[in-house]
């Protein structure tokens, strides 16, 4: 069994895994746009020639591990809440790095700092509005 996050954007799907991919040094494995599916008629015309750009389905290769997304009509979509993607990073310089550029543009609700559990841990809410947890591993941090 794999568990694996599954995010919801409100439209911006392939732009917030296009900087995903660049800030995490992930692979996007996958992605399909309403426009390409391969079953167009099950579809309303109307919506689908609003919607042809917008994220079906992607997945992205971090390490050995996904992170699956896509756009959620805006019936459907609701700002992320409850919860946090995170992610453990084996250096504090690292860390850092990506708790910045995850933060920028976004909201800090811990800035990244030295914890008695970490030499380095934040949390934030990144621009599309995905919730991080970044922690520097200790055995292997800096």
């Amino acid at each position: 069994m794999e568990l694996c996050a599954y995010l919801n954007f409100n439209g911006n799907c392939a732009e917030a895994f296009k900087f995903y991919e660049q800030t995490l040094g992930g692979t996007i494995e996958f992605i399909q746009t309403h426009g390409e599916s391969p079953i167009p008629e099950h579809c309303a015309p109307d919506w689908l020639a609003s919607w042809k750009d917008k994220v079906m389905h992607v997945c992205m290769k971090i390490g050995n591990r996904r992170l699956m997304g896509s756009d959620a009509p805006p019936q459907y979509f609701a700002t992320p809440q409850g919860f946090g993607v995170s992610l453990s990073v084996k250096t504090s310089d690292e860390a850092r790095r990506i708790f910045e550029a995850l933060s920028e543009n976004g909201k800090v609700s811990m800035p990244f700092q030295k914890t008695f559990w970490s030499p380095g841990f934040g949390m934030a809410t990144d621009r599309f509005g995905t919730p991080w947890i970044i922690n520097t591993e200790v055995a292997t941090a800096q």
